[in-house]
């Protein structure tokens, strides 16, 4: 299983949205929150590309600059908010206990993803794959795929759990099985729409429903 991060295994997305709209704000530039969370689970350049399209215009390659390190101060100002999802910690524990390989593929850049990863108590040897290990972050696979490749996996067994539909979007190119979480705020229907297989509310839930996933108990 493939992992997507935030809004996924931690309950995160909201202080991105709001560390979005700080950053924005300080450089004079109004969006609406409900706009910032629809791009959330990109990286932060897909985002302010897809904000150029927002306002109709090119922003400054200063301004753009400006507008992550202001969002990358704003997070972390937040990230005491941070918590793990409910049954994210009891799931990755199943999934190791049951010896079904599992890795984390996040947008995030490796520093703030360490932070996050530490909240999880993920073991030293699973892998995690940030926007600085790959060429392209979702809704481009190749965090998926570089995951998989560290597992030792063949990517098309392997399923990938977002919140997202960037997340849904990557698993489809990647050739993986999708599976959504409704945590981090998208509806059941827009994660269907976009491939999810199965969709869950949490990783609690996703925990409780693994046999129809195809992860048993030795003897299930």
């Amino acid at each position: 299983m493939l992992f997507d991060l935030d809004g996924t295994l931690v309950d995160s997305v909201y202080q991105h949205v709001a560390a979005w709209h700080e950053a924005l704000s300080g450089c004079g530039i109004t969006l609406s929150m409900w706009r910032i969370h629809r791009k959330i689970g990109m990286s932060g350049g897909l985002f302010v590309r897809g904000l150029m399209r927002e306002l109709g215009r090119e922003l400054d390659p200063e301004v753009a600059a400006e507008l992550r390190r202001r969002h990358a101060a704003a997070y972390a100002a937040r990230f005491h908010e941070v918590t793990p999802l409910p049954g994210a910690r009891e799931l990755l524990e199943t999934l190791t206990r049951l010896g079904a390989p599992w890795a984390i593929a996040t947008s995030g850049g490796g520093e703030v993803a360490a932070r996050t990863v530490a909240l999880l108590d993920v073991p030293s040897h699973v892998p995690v794959v940030t926007r600085d290990d790959v060429a392209h972050a979702k809704p481009d696979p190749d965090l998926f795929l570089r995951a998989a490749e560290r597992l030792d996996v063949a990517i098309e067994h392997s399923i990938v759990v977002g919140d997202s539909v960037w997340d849904l979007l990557a698993a489809r190119r990647a050739g993986a099985l999708g599976v959504g979480l409704l945590s981090g705020g998208y509806g059941s229907d827009e994660l269907q729409s976009g491939g999810a297989y199965r969709v869950y509310e949490d990783p609690a839930d996703l925990g409780r429903h693994l046999d129809e996933v195809g992860i048993r108990e030795p003897d299930g």
